[in-house]
């Protein structure tokens, strides 16, 4: 009694009508099938009325099989019922098999048709382009990724320190630390995958430091030959949701002038530069990118501008925000772009950047560079 019990249980979150939801494009090619399964039958069944016309004698065991013992009426409500059965039968043990093989890592209650839906619903969501860097992107994108599969992060490039630093230094390669975390936030991929992506070294000659997705977005760079083929295959092997697109190509340095006329170079050094002992840190008057010319990454300027909703921060407005839309191509096509756009402020101040700022202030500083 429990393994029927266990069974009906299943049968009853295989959740049967949603193969017939809206947009599931199941039921085009269940008619189709039916409409062949059906005509098969009336093909069958004229072969046999002319194999009986004929004098054709069956076995007599066909008597039993055909049970012509009960009425036929009686013999056809059974046998359409029995072939119902069959059909949801087979179907829910398709479910298991089909579903064992394309998600080995589901839960045990989850369904074929479940994962399909979810697909489905996903594939329809909203063109969201959310520009950013740091962790407060990548916490932004592991809650959107639940509601579309059309997400589209634009990553500033500009991280010159910790591990992104060092391998920006000796190996030339733009900083992996934000793509990374990206990465990880839009990751379909097994959870364990995911973890080993954002474990960080600490002890070793030349590893201490390094986290184990940065060193694999640099290896993958000099396996598939660019910075941003290694950012799309990283991102297949982890079955991420949505794509992670640099600003510019560039290796450009963020720079910082505050108002007491200095200038700081470098994005790790801004927050730390600006302090002032133990009184309060200068304030940031201008921040601009060197070189000033870099070009924005054409497929980020494309997002852009199909967007349905366009999301600015949240995260360091001077190092993670602003750092983006001082690039001229992303700057304008943000202007340009029809969609509305919405900025997402910090809950609060970074010290040695926003001391003082209240959201009009966040907001201010966002104007002078986009405008009203």
């Amino acid at each position: 009694m429990t393994h029927i019990a266990s069974a009906v249980r299943r049968f009853f979150q295989f959740d049967f009508l949603k193969w017939f939801y809206p947009g599931m494009h199941i039921k085009r090619w269940l008619a189709l099938t039916i409409i062949g399964v059906a005509m098969m039958t009336f093909g069958l069944s004229y072969i046999v009325r002319e194999a009986y016309l004929t004098g054709f004698t069956l076995p007599d065991f066909m008597y039993y099989v055909t049970a012509q013992f009960i009425p036929r009426y009686i013999r056809g409500v059974a046998f359409m019922m029995t072939a119902m059965g069959l059909i949801v039968f087979s179907i829910w043990k398709l479910n298991d098999s089909l579903i064992s093989v394309l998600v080995p890592n589901r839960t045990r209650t989850e369904s074929l048709v479940n994962t399909i839906y979810t697909q489905r619903f996903l594939s329809r969501g909203p063109k969201i382009v959310a520009i950013g860097g740091g962790t407060g992107l990548a916490t932004l994108l592991r809650g959107l990724k639940e509601y579309t599969r059309n997400l589209t992060a634009i990553v500033t490039v500009a991280d010159d320190g910790g591990s992104s630093g060092v391998l920006r230094r000796e190996l030339g390669v733009l900083p992996p630390g934000d793509v990374r975390n990206c990465i990880a936030a839009l990751a379909d991929a097994e959870p364990l995958v995911t973890r080993l992506f954002q474990y960080r070294f600490s002890e070793g000659s030349g590893l201490a430091g390094h986290s184990f997705g940065n060193l694999f977005i640099v290896a993958m760079s000099g396996v598939v030959g660019s910075f941003e083929d290694a950012i799309r295959q990283t991102s297949r092997v982890l079955a991420v949701r949505g794509q992670i697109i640099p600003s510019t190509l560039a290796n450009v340095t963020l720079c910082a002038r505050t108002e007491d006329m200095r200038t700081i170079e470098g994005e790790s050094q801004i927050g730390p530069s600006t302090t002032n002992g133990d009184g309060p840190p200068d304030r940031i008057s201008e921040i601009y990118l060197l070189p000033d010319n870099a070009p924005a990454h054409p497929e980020a300027v494309r997002a852009i501008l199909e967007a349905d909703l366009i999301l600015l921060g949240p995260g360091s407005l001077y190092t993670s925000v602003l750092p983006n839309l001082l690039v001229e191509g992303i700057r304008r096509s943000v202007i340009a772009s029809s969609a509305p756009k919405a900025y997402i402020c910090n809950v609060a101040t970074q010290y040695g950047e926003t001391d003082g700022f209240n959201v009009a202030a966040h907001l201010l500083t966002l104007e002078e560079k986009l405008g009203k």
